[in-house]
């Protein structure tokens, strides 16, 4: 009779076992960390596929920026993710100190959230990476090993001494050096755009695809910069091995992923997968890996060449590599190795030709929507040539371009109105928690910011945010006000489209570089329209890109 009731019982409550479960993960998803006191969409409080899809749909600037505009500076974006639009925030976040610590998920996201943990201590102080799940996913495999990037490591000391063995190729005083083949390939560029689009100044524009053109510039200059040698797509015209059109998918595929990393576990970083890839079964690799590995070859074979013959073994071809292999010669550890350095050369071209290209687009499409700031811009060149401020030459070099104040605010303007980055930029608190603007935020909890968001704070930068505005970043140094000099000091410190704290962009200057020379020199040798008066559209792949920017361009009188 017992036996009989219990088995009734069970089958009765056994269907709504499943249930119960889900309704206990939804509640403790809900209430995680009590992080269900800051607001948000209610599907993401309980769980990530809500961001997952939204960054899916390729409109997560936007939407993010309408979250803010309606709960204020905190809005959740997750059960375990917290998005901070308050300038505030940045500083804590992304700042130069240990406190925001490594995580590692101990169970699968989609099941219960990460637990914090911590590595290691040093100098009493939690040395912890700073970074989320999100950064692996960015991750390569290349015979079957996970490359660890600059970029997507989480491993602060490995990242610490990655930075410091390149860090000398990045400075200033080395990007000088590379100027030459900045110049070099601008010149390139700036005929083949006479030869194919403007060959004459009185006869009709010729319409061009320029957001294909301006990345066949950025990725030329950065595999010049790096190898002596570029890809060749501005001499061919055309994306070669398709390379540009991998980049794209390879963007498609970890901005949704990076929002649920351990769906790559199942896709491109599946066991499986890349031991067939370790064994030669099948190849991944992309033009840009091969393109890299040949030029690395080249190399280490004249290095061996040159030992050979007695010769110092590095010759100063003054690019990135040579600069790399000095840096592989004085590391007595060992560290820095081949492999090592061709992650670095391969990932250089990845995320420096997108975003440059991006925001060289930006430039000329703002321009060209605001012909007042165009014309003022172009009014300053001509008169900085014609006083002699400047030297009058087919590329303006990087000094005679720090010279010109208007395309100086020109080009800031642009990174504020449209930062190439469009995601959120994850960190971790740690596990003793941290106050982030007035809140205290409990350990293990995802934190970021997002430039898009930011660079928007009328609180900052005024009312008119959505205005193409160079002019509020010029300031009169002889009547600026008080006032008006902690305001721009306010603008500069809430900026964060090359990221920030000890994971700011370490090619950013080369970046300067190709902005501040081609805008001055393509805009003073041709007349540019835009083919529509509509809005350019754009979609958010990790980076914000338009998905077309079509000129008509001639040739000035």
């Amino acid at each position: 009779m017992l036996s009989h009731m219990v088995t009734s019982l069970s089958n009765l409550l056994w269907p709504w076992l499943p249930l119960t479960a889900v309704i206990v993960w939804l509640t403790k998803s809900y209430f995680n960390r009590g992080l269900n006191k800051y607001s948000g969409p209610r599907l993401a409080s309980v769980t990530d596929w809500w961001r997952l899809y939204t960054v899916w749909t390729r409109k997560a600037h936007f939407r993010y920026l309408q979250l803010h505009e309606e709960y204020g500076d905190i809005v959740r974006l997750g059960p375990n993710t917290l998005s901070f639009s308050s300038p505030q925030a940045i500083k804590v976040i992304y700042g130069m100190n240990k406190k925001l610590g490594k995580v590692r998920s101990l169970l699968p996201h989609f099941l219960i959230h990460p637990f914090a943990i911590c590595t290691s201590k040093q100098d009493g102080a939690l040395n912890c990476s700073v970074q989320s799940d999100f950064y692996p996913v960015q991750m390569q495999v290349s015979r079957g090993e996970i490359l660890q990037s600059l970029f997507g490591t989480q491993d602060q000391e490995y990242h610490a001494r990655l930075r410091r063995a390149v860090s000398n190729a990045f400075s200033m005083s080395s990007i000088v050096q590379y100027e030459a083949r900045v110049s070099e390939t601008a010149k390139v560029f700036l005929d083949r755009k006479e030869q194919l689009y403007a060959s004459s100044s009185t006869g009709p524009p010729t319409r061009c695809d320029f957001k294909q053109w301006l990345q066949f510039f950025a990725f030329d200059v950065i595999t010049e910069v790096t190898y002596s040698k570029r890809v060749g797509f501005i001499d061919e015209c055309r994306d070669v091995e398709g390379i540009i059109d991998w980049l794209d998918r390879i963007f498609q595929y970890m901005a949704p992923i990076g929002q649920m990393p351990i769906l790559d576990k199942f896709l491109v970083k599946n066991p499986i997968l890349i031991l067939l890839n370790k064994y030669g079964f099948m190849d991944n690799s992309s033009g840009t890996a091969r393109f890299s590995k040949a030029r690395m070859s080249e190399r280490l074979q004249e290095l061996a060449d040159r030992k050979a013959a007695g010769l110092d073994s590095i010759k100063d071809r003054g690019d990135l590599l040579t600069m790399f292999l000095e840096s592989q010669r004085e590391d007595q550890s060992g560290f820095f190795d081949d492999s090592r350095i061709l992650t670095m050369t391969t990932s250089i071209a990845l995320a420096g030709s997108d975003t440059t290209a991006i925001s060289l687009s930006a430039v000329f499409y703002h321009l060209l929507r605001n012909p007042g700031a165009l014309e003022k811009l172009r009014r300053e060149v001509e008169e900085a040539v014609e006083s002699g401020v400047i030297a009058d030459a087919e590329v303006f070099s990087w000094a005679d371009a720090q010279k010109l104040p208007y395309l100086d605010a020109c080009v800031k303007e642009t990174f504020r109105i449209h930062p190439a980055i469009s995601l959120n930029l994850e960190r971790v608190t740690p596990p003793e928690g941290i106050d982030i603007a007035g809140e205290y935020i409990p350990g293990g909890t995802v934190v970021s910011c997002n430039p898009w968001v930011l660079q928007r704070r009328k609180g900052i930068f005024g009312d008119d945010v959505e205005v193409y505005r160079p002019e509020r970043w010029i300031l009169d140094e002889s009547s600026a006000s008080p006032e008006e000099r902690t305001r721009l000091g306010e603008m500069k410190a809430t900026m964060l489209h090359f990221g920030g704290g000890s994971r700011t962009c370490l090619g950013k200057h080369i970046a300067l570089l190709e902005m501040y020379k081609l805008v001055p020199s393509f805009l003073r040798k041709f007349d540019m329209s835009l083919t529509t008066d509509k809005e350019w559209d754009l979609e958010c792949l990790w980076f914000v890109k338009p998905t077309e920017f079509n000129v008509d361009i001639r040739l000035r009188r």
